[in-house]
């Protein structure tokens, strides 16, 4: 009895991953608002997500489950000019009400960077487990911003 149990639970899991992995037919299916909200240097505090509120400099994305993160990349640094630049980092991080309280919790997702390619390129947001309604906090760090100190020092840091 507990093995016929454990091969319906595989079944119904790789149903689960089965759906995910499925490629969105973009000229079919009406696409989702996906609420994005950047930040240079870090990620918004959680409380600007609190009572309703969100933090001011929105930018909304209609898209797909199947978007990567490299294709929410490509559209930030269209509208965001100082996202641009090679060697740009961008943290991307889900915020989602928290289901054991009445405010939002943070959960990282994944980092691009702007002319390389990375692990977490091709991540999509039926992956990372995107449900409609949730935001996206995104980090964009800039290349002269990753390590301020070592610069007039010949590359030490001591």
């Amino acid at each position: 009895m507990l093995v016929d149990n454990m091969a319906v639970i595989a079944a119904v899991g790789s149903m689960i991953v089965d759906e995910a992995e499925k490629p969105v037919d973009r000229e079919k299916t009406c696409p989702l608002l996906l609420r994005v909200f950047c930040n240079t240097g870090r990620h918004h505090n959680i409380m600007d997500y609190n009572r309703g509120n969100v933090p001011a400099n929105e930018l909304q994305i209609y898209t797909w489950m199947d978007a990567t993160l490299r294709e929410i990349t490509s559209l930030v640094k269209e509208v965001n000019p100082d996202s641009r630049r090679k060697g740009t980092y961008f943290d991307f991080s889900l915020v989602s009400p928290d289901v054991r309280s009445p405010s939002y919790r943070m959960r990282e997702i994944g980092t691009t960077c702007s002319g390389q390619k990375g692990a977490d390129d091709g991540k999509t947001l039926a992956q990372v487990r995107f449900v409609i309604g949730d935001y996206m906090d995104i980090c964009i760090m800039p290349p002269n911003r990753a390590m301020p100190m070592m610069r007039g020092r010949g590359g030490r840091p001591y």
